[in-house]
């Protein structure tokens, strides 16, 4: 069972309102969000916005008068909207306290970003849809090298974070001790990332066991692709 959400912040909106999500089941951005949300326990509303059909319904006029940025995802909290992951996410940390997502001590918040960062900043938009499509539509790469390009982004920032969790002693069953928090919440959408694109994750015992702990817990299963009621396949299996 998920915990219980009760709102602490003091927007006007009906405490009975709940909060939307614009999601794409395969998009890593939006399932950060998702599972940040399950943590917490909170009631939201998820909108799909498929990213391929209709040529991507998030280039549409409709969605883009929401969020100019035109990606998914979007969070709308009554009349506030709030796009970026990572930004929806120290909201949702803000708001409510507890379970916390971020280490007290100073020092340790920035270690926990600064891996976070490493992920949802230096890997993940790299090698994410739109540059693919980019890469074949514009610069005329074939399948074989736009997955060479993905395969090697990934391998090289998943070997960057696989060296420091592995030689801190803050990395516990999760990436920062024993309860999941932000590292864990932006790793498990890019192992899933890896693992479909049949990557040898033998390199990353750290990250594969970390990833193993957080699939054990609903609010990560929940968040899944598999889970997603836009949904159009399985997790990919480890």
């Amino acid at each position: 069972m998920l915990p219980a959400y009760t709102k602490s912040h003091d927007h006007k909106e009906s405490v009975d309102m709940k909060s939307k999500l614009y999601s794409y089941w395969r998009s890593s951005a939006a399932f950060r969000v998702r599972i940040a949300l399950n943590l917490k326990g909170m009631d939201y509303e998820v909108i799909p916005v498929h990213l391929n059909k209709n040529g991507g319904e998030q280039l549409s006029e409709s969605y883009a008068s929401k969020n100019p940025n035109r990606l998914v995802p979007l969070f709308e909290d009554g009349e506030q909207t709030i796009h970026q992951s990572l930004a929806i996410i120290e909201y949702l940390d803000e708001i409510q306290a507890e379970p916390a997502l971020l280490p007290k001590s100073p020092i340790d918040r920035a270690w926990v970003r600064s891996l976070a960062m490493d992920i949802a900043i230096d890997i993940h938009p790299i090698s994410n849809l739109r540059v693919l499509r980019y890469l074949i539509k514009q610069v005329g790469a074939s399948s074989e090298i736009k997955d060479a390009w993905y395969q090697h982004w990934i391998q090289l920032g998943l070997t960057s974070v696989e060296q420091q969790l592995s030689a801190d002693s803050r990395c516990g069953k999760f990436a920062f001790g024993d309860q999941p928090g932000l590292i864990d919440i932006c790793l498990v959408p890019q192992i899933f990332n890896a693992l479909s694109m049949k990557m040898d994750m033998r390199a990353y015992p750290t990250l594969m066991k970390i990833f193993n702990e957080c699939m054990k817990l609903p609010a990560f299963i929940e968040a899944s692709w598999e889970k997603q009621i836009d949904g159009e396949g399985p997790n990919p299996s480890s």
